[in-house]
């Protein structure tokens, strides 16, 4: 995946606590993404590695993570998740559904179905997996399967939190499915540390095909 250099970004860094007062030393970093017209930016995933002493592998959750389908789409636009984690893939519609992914970092299908699915997807391999369905092509959703523990997915307001940090140099990316690779920086977080990110993201057009207009559908998450 490519990833272009993050330009411009500034760091606010907010009051420092002590570690003694505060009772951790862990610092936290507050994200704000925006688009070229300084609007907030929804579904970026937001992710930092620690440089130099990195984390062990995350553990992935025991019970698998729910996508969902309603109205004909997938309730869950983008889904970032840790290597490992088990995928299943209920159908709440009364229609049938066919889930596939030819993305590099996972290839499966689950032939048409109603109901919940007996199949769960172990998502295995870092990357980006695009989701789609062959009976509807207005169906797409993104799974963002991660090697880190610390990622962020932001909400409408364009904000995401990442917490419980040990002090010291990330990797900061920064991927949304309306750009072309990600967008990186490096930042340190402080001990006890509080700061704000703000991030600059220069986003394509949504040229996705819409859902059919009898869907009842409210909208993408």
């Amino acid at each position: 995946m490519p990833r272009i250099a993050l330009p411009l970004i500034a760091l606010v860094t907010a009051a420092s606590r002590l570690a003694a007062a505060a009772g951790s030393a862990d610092g936290a970093i507050h994200v704000l993404t925006r688009d070229a017209a300084g609007q907030p930016v929804s579904n970026a995933v937001v992710s930092l590695t620690r440089l130099g002493d990195p984390e062990a592998a995350p553990t992935p959750p025991n019970d698998p993570v729910p996508i969902g389908q309603r109205h004909q789409e997938f309730e869950t636009y983008v889904t970032p998740i840790v290597m490992g984690t088990r995928v299943v893939f209920p159908n709440q519609d009364t229609v049938k559904h066919h889930v596939y992914s030819v993305s590099k970092a996972k290839r499966f299908e689950i032939p048409l179905y109603i109901g919940d699915s007996k199949e769960t997807v172990l998502f295995d391999r870092p990357g980006v997996v695009t989701l789609g369905c062959n009976i509807h092509d207005w169906m797409i959703a993104y799974v963002v399967v991660l090697t880190t523990s610390h990622f962020t997915k932001t909400g409408a307001d364009g904000t995401g939190l990442i917490s419980g940090l040990p002090p010291g140099t990330y990797d900061l990316v920064v991927w949304h499915p309306l750009m072309t690779g990600t967008v990186q920086q490096q930042i340190t977080v402080a001990p006890a540390g509080d700061a704000t990110q703000v991030i600059p993201l220069s986003l394509h057009p949504d040229r996705r095909v819409r859902r059919a207009p009898d869907s009842g559908s409210s909208g993408y998450r």
